[in-house]
């Protein structure tokens, strides 16, 4: 069997490829609740370790940010997670998917994104009750 073949068989291997998360990458979480993804969180742990959480000092990755409608304000949210991001980092937006209890509207998210320094750059499917919607700092706002 191929590669790509064993990929496809295996949605949740897939799924850290598509969050492109690298062996030896440090990944925080923030938003952590007993609803998460666990297949999702067990695939990205098995790629790169044990996440960090959100009160680690270190530089970061990638950040994971599970956010359900009513969890805060979503700016100051995303304006935390910038903070330990290393520059080429990611931040991974996990919202409940339409018709699941906490869903997001995706407005929210292409509103409140630009006013924390983000720009979305695409959306994915990370598991059957959750979207993740990938944010990278803009151009403008990347640190020196």
């Amino acid at each position: 069997m191929s590669a790509t073949a064993g990929q496809a068989a295996d949605g949740v291997r897939s799924l850290a490829d598509r969050f492109g998360i690298e062996p030896g990458m440090v990944v925080m979480e923030m938003g952590y609740d007993e609803d998460v993804d666990h297949d999702l969180r067990d695939a990205l742990t098995d790629r790169c370790g044990e996440l960090v959480d959100e009160d680690s000092d270190e530089v970061v990755d990638a950040v994971l940010l599970w956010y359900r409608d009513g969890d805060g304000d979503l700016f100051e949210l995303l304006v935390d997670a910038l903070s330990p991001l290393a520059d080429n980092g990611v931040i991974w937006l996990l919202t409940p998917k339409a018709g699941r209890p906490g869903h997001v509207e995706p407005s929210d998210i292409s509103e409140t994104a630009p006013s924390a320094g983000l720009q979305q750059t695409s959306t994915i499917n990370a598991g059957k009750d959750w979207s993740a919607h990938r944010l990278v700092p803009g151009r403008g706002s990347r640190r020196k």
